[in-house]
């Protein structure tokens, strides 16, 4: 059983929202959900690739910032590209350095799983190369960090 969940606070679309994030994401679903007084989602309980998540209607007050994103690991640039696409689509915004913010006003980051490894490498010289790389993209490009970590 999943110890923390992460609780979303949207304004009025919390229902379009569970579904567009379970149709971008494999391994998704819906668990639960209640209606509101006016007959759209008040609350829904749903998952994302293993992780639960809970989504509410709650009214203006409260907006997401980038102070809290959601971190989603990657394989290949087909990867990165699928989640880029599809999180930015509709009203989404582009960010520095992997990260964007969806149409909803969430922030992601997407991260190829090869960069964590150049920054983590032992030898800084390469890996302050690729982090430089890093720092002027947007969306990330994996063979772009792999020719500034090697020097080419």
């Amino acid at each position: 059983m999943q110890k923390i969940t992460p609780f979303l606070w949207f304004d009025n679309n919390a229902g379009a929202a569970v579904d567009y994030y379970t149709s971008i994401f494999k391994d998704s679903k819906v668990i639960s959900s209640t209606p509101g007084p006016n007959g759209n989602v008040q609350t829904a309980t749903f998952e994302l690739n293993g992780q639960q998540f809970i989504a509410l209607n709650g009214g203006p007050e409260f907006p997401f910032t980038e102070a809290v994103s959601f971190f989603v690991s990657v394989e290949t640039q087909d990867e990165v590209d699928y989640y880029w696409a599809r999180l930015t689509a509709g009203g989404g915004e582009e960010s520095q350095c992997g990260w964007l913010k969806d149409k909803f006003g969430l922030s992601w980051q997407i991260v190829p799983t090869a960069l964590g490894d150049m920054l983590g490498s032992p030898d800084r010289e390469k890996a302050g190369r690729a982090l430089q790389a890093m720092l002027k993209m947007r969306k990330l490009d994996i063979a772009a960090l792999k020719a500034a970590y090697e020097g080419a």
